[in-house]
């Protein structure tokens, strides 16, 4: 059994930690995730890879540090919701989920072959862990925020959370529900939006101007903190651990399309090329540290 993740006492976020088995540090669980998409999306041939590589960090840090779940209960009434509503990087959320025990490693080869419940995009159907399928862009959004709703409406401990990605930012659905969230005044909502600076067709500035970014969200009523570096462990911490303030929260991570892939990083080619042949083992070279 492993339990872990967060307590509320008061308007801060303190560890949770009882009997827990699950230890690991988060900068040894982003390798791992990266290490696995790699080798995931090699072997299906499959899409994705660099937005699942700027979310690495992310997911690890919740996964560590922040999420109350236990993986040998996952319906658990009062676990943490946590939706990826950029499921097309589902490759990473599926990695983090078997590196922590909701199930077996060895499922990750399994990938996006044909019959496996391990989809490209997000699924929650026999994935222990995943909340709900995502993939639409902004609907995971929408319905974090039901679930922050229903928190709310039964009075109960959890807290939910949301991945974005800036180019999701595009959908009206996001600001709608950006809107509904600060009309209700849910302090145990929070989104993160990978602001990688990409999405499929090119730079998010250049494709729809987002920036005042932050400001934007502050405008509709929520409490933003800004990270410069989405891949700086502590920096994320201390975003999420950060007393309420009676609003939602929004954590913009400014991060890097591809990180952790020299050749990837802001390159737009890999939203849907996958690594083959010397380019893929110069990627696993580099997540191992090594020369070639």
């Amino acid at each position: 059994m492993s339990i872990f993740g967060t307590e509320r006492t008061g308007s801060c976020l303190q560890k949770f930690e009882p009997g827990s088995s699950y230890k690991t540090d988060s900068h040894e669980l982003a390798l791992k995730i990266r290490k696995h998409v790699v080798g995931m999306i090699y072997n299906s041939r499959a899409s994705h890879i660099a937005s699942a590589l700027s979310v690495a960090d992310i997911l690890a840090v919740l996964y560590a540090d922040i999420l109350r779940i236990d993986t040998s209960n996952p319906q658990m009434t009062d676990r943490d919701r946590f939706i990826l509503s950029k499921g097309h990087a589902g490759a990473a959320i599926y990695a983090a989920l078997a590196e922590v025990g909701f199930f077996p490693v060895e499922k990750l080869k399994t990938y996006y072959m044909n019959g496996s419940v391990y989809s490209g995009h997000v699924s929650h159907k026999g994935v222990p862990g995943v909340e709900i399928s995502t993939g639409s862009l902004g609907h995971g959004m929408a319905i974090a925020c039901g679930m922050a709703m229903a928190a709310r409406s039964m009075n109960r401990p959890f807290h939910t959370y949301v991945i974005v990605g800036d180019g999701e930012c595009n959908e009206g659905v996001v600001w709608e529900t950006a809107l509904v969230a600060n009309q209700y005044a849910l302090n145990d909502f929070t989104v993160v939006v990978d602001r990688n600076g990409m999405q499929a067709m090119g730079r998010s500035e250049d494709l729809m101007q987002m920036e005042p970014f932050a400001d934007k969200w502050h405008s509709f009523g929520w409490d933003v903190i800004d990270v410069p570096d989405g891949h700086d462990h502590e920096l994320l911490r201390e975003a999420f651990f950060r007393p309420k303030t009676g609003h939602p929260r929004c954590i913009i991570a400014r991060t890097v399309k591809g990180k952790g892939i020299s050749y990837m990083e802001n390159n737009l080619l890999w939203h849907y090329k996958y690594p083959e042949g010397a380019l893929y083992e110069q990627a696993v070279a580099e997540l191992e540290g090594r020369r070639i």
